[in-house]
């Protein structure tokens, strides 16, 4: 096991390198940042000033270096925009993108696996069709349609949700949290299902892939011959089985949702990093985009590193694969 994990995050290592560097490489192409951080009436000796104290004449692999460095030592750098610690951003506005990422992924599993498990036992019934039917006209509208869609219906003709903003927030810490505040549910509901729609098809049209095959196993007829309970063998033998593969899709998309909300909360106005991506995208303010992008890959690689333990625990044979492929140790 030990060796197992020290593989993982040694590749983890290299994984970071890379997307560091080549967040680094296309930020050289989105613009000037010096243009955006001073007006008209700036002279150019003043821009050139500006330009040298910020390190924008030094080579690139000079700048990629001095990054690289800063970031080891827990020094994110300053926002060309609002000259605040780019740390101090990111950290407030972590906790508004996790929550909304953890309760549309509980949203897609609370009601993927059971859909998909219906579906899989009852493939021709009639609910089953209009659940597979629903879903498919569900994962192909984009998700700022839905977005818009459930805030003209819930938000502008019902008055039901609020349809921008995090509502009431209750501090525990460093730590801003809308779980604890009923205007703030309210105000996370839309946007979390919104997230959360194209994660919970891919997850119940994989439970209901994984779910049909395992059942046409030979270990599952034989369970049925000897006269083992239906719901025993479906919920005990067979779900567990499907469980397996869905762990990994469970875990890309937990990453997927956290780095891929930026068009939700840019419709819903959610003050999460996505959005703060977004206004550091239009400022050119290149330290928030290069520790935004490394802070999703560090995510990416954290969820992973956790999906492969758990592969690992559930399956014996991984452990035993690992055993063998492992350093050989002498007698």
């Amino acid at each position: 096991m030990a060796y197992f994990i020290l593989k993982r995050i040694v590749q983890s290592v290299f994984v970071m390198v890379a997307v560091a560097f080549l967040a680094f490489s296309l930020f050289r192409f989105v613009g000037d940042p010096i243009t955006q951080m001073t007006g008209v009436e700036t002279s150019i000796e003043d821009q050139e000033r500006l330009r040298e104290e910020l390190g924008l004449n030094d080579p690139f692999i000079s700048q990629f270096l001095r990054f690289t460095r800063e970031m080891l030592q827990g020094d994110f750098g300053f926002s060309y925009r609002t000259r605040q610690p780019v740390a101090n951003m990111i950290a407030d506005r972590i906790p508004a993108t996790l929550e909304l990422g953890v309760v549309a992924l509980i949203i897609s599993l609370l009601v993927g696996v059971p859909a998909g498990v219906y579906t899989a036992l009852k493939p021709r019934g009639v609910l089953s069709q209009t659940i597979l039917m629903t879903t498919l006209v569900g994962v192909s509208i984009p998700t700022f349609v839905i977005g818009i869609m459930l805030i003209f219906i819930f938000g502008v003709q019902l008055g039901w949700l609020p349809t921008f903003g995090r509502g009431g927030t209750v501090a525990i810490g460093n730590w801003d949290s809308s779980f604890f505040t009923l205007n703030g549910w309210r105000a996370l509901l839309l946007p979390a299902i919104t997230l959360g729609v194209y994660q919970l098809t891919l997850t119940m049209r994989l439970v209901r892939a994984e779910m049909m095959e395992v059942m046409r196993s030979d270990y599952i007829r034989f369970a049925m011959a000897r006269g083992v309970p239906m719901r025993r063998l479906h919920y005990k033998h067979a779900l567990r089985n499907t469980m397996v593969p869905v762990i990994t899709i469970v875990g890309l998309q937990f990453g997927g949702v956290i780095a891929f909300s930026i068009v939700t909360e840019s419709v819903f106005q959610w003050p999460g990093m996505g959005l703060l991506f977004l206004e550091s995208i239009r400022f050119v303010d290149i330290p928030v985009m290069g520790v935004y992008l490394v802070v999703i890959a560090f995510f990416f690689v954290l969820v992973n590193l956790v999906v492969d333990l758990l592969y690992v625990a559930i399956d014996p044979r991984l452990r035993i694969r690992d055993v063998h492929d492992g350093p050989v140790e002498k007698i």
